[in-house]
């Protein structure tokens, strides 16, 4: 069963939380770039500039997404957050293509310098600790009051935190190797580069999916749909069968519809009760949705089919 909904205003403290963090990382990695000379550091420094444009994107979505229904959105303002997921997914995108671009630019550069990279790393071990933490704030929020802005954002920090960390070792064993002068080690830290991108990549991927199925009103998950069918059948004894079971996704928002067939001697009242002992179960069982229920008489021959799944 899903969790209790949380005040809307969690999820804005959240992404503004997000906002906090990424501004400080993108000004300590860019002064750490410009002082190393790591372009590793630097494409991690644009990789944390996209990040803090997902967080602003994050959080003007949920504020919007909040928004009480109104006469020209009627159905709420979810989706909002479904646009802000699938920009970010694309972002996520292309910071994984200009990490790909800046590494390989550093395995071919022969002449490429590094200076304190002892600093670098200390600065990314930083960037990881500060990610981990922000990064689990906003998901497990964003698994609270399913915000796919939210989980797209967080899932922007833990990307960062696989960067940063590969970048970390990379300063790491970068300050080893000029100890010992071994020129080749560059290359190391590109390559390594270009394999936590992959990752990237995918993460992007998944996030854009999420969001271009809720953009295009895909149904419930199977798993909730399943709950939600299990649920009505539960309750065969007091109608006759239902029919026509419709269910979308806007942002964190859930629309559910569908028909219900009763006895034809059950009274107005009877099936007005009825509808509101379902719909309360079932913003139990699945918080923020909004459920339409039509009711209709059921025939002799309705009641002598066997009721349906669906």
């Amino acid at each position: 069963m899903a969790a209790e909904p949380m005040k809307p205003g969690a999820r804005a403290k959240a992404a503004l939380l997000s906002i906090i963090s990424n501004t400080c990382l993108v000004i300590a990695k860019l002064v750490t770039a410009f002082a190393t000379g790591s372009v590793s550091i630097l494409s991690e420094a644009l990789h944390s500039g996209m990040d803090l444009i997902a967080a602003f994107m994050a959080f003007f979505s949920v504020k919007a997404a909040d928004k009480p229904a109104d006469r020209a959105h009627p159905f709420g303002h979810g989706k909002f957050e479904s646009i802000s997921g699938a920009a970010e997914g694309i972002l996520i995108l292309v910071a994984a293509g200009l990490i790909i671009h800046s590494s390989v630019l550093r395995i071919i550069s022969d002449t490429h310098r590094l200076e304190f990279p002892l600093a670098g790393a200390l600065v990314m071990a930083v960037s990881v600790i500060v990610n981990i933490i922000v990064s689990g704030r906003l998901m497990r929020i964003a698994k609270e009051t399913n915000s796919i802005a939210l989980e797209a954002d967080a899932w922007h920090l833990r990307t960062d935190v696989y960067t940063s960390a590969g970048v970390f070792a990379g300063m790491a064993f970068l300050a080893v190797a000029e100890r010992f002068a071994w020129g080749w080690a560059l290359h190391i830290d590109g390559i390594l580069a270009i394999g936590i991108a992959l990752v990237i990549l995918r993460a992007g991927w998944d996030i854009t999916c999420q969001s271009y199925h809720h953009l295009v009103d895909r149904g419930l998950p199977e798993k909730e749909h399943q709950e939600l069918v299990n649920l009505l059948r539960k309750h065969y004894s007091r109608f006759v069968n239902f029919h026509s079971l419709r269910t979308r996704l806007a942002g964190n928002q859930r629309h559910i519809d569908f028909h219900l067939l009763v006895p034809p001697e059950m009274s107005l009242e009877q099936a007005h009760d009825l509808c509101n002992h379902l719909e309360d179960e079932i913003h139990a069982l699945l918080p923020r949705s909004e459920v339409l229920i039509h009711v209709e008489p059921a025939s002799e021959e309705d009641s002598s089919e066997t009721p349906i799944s669906s």
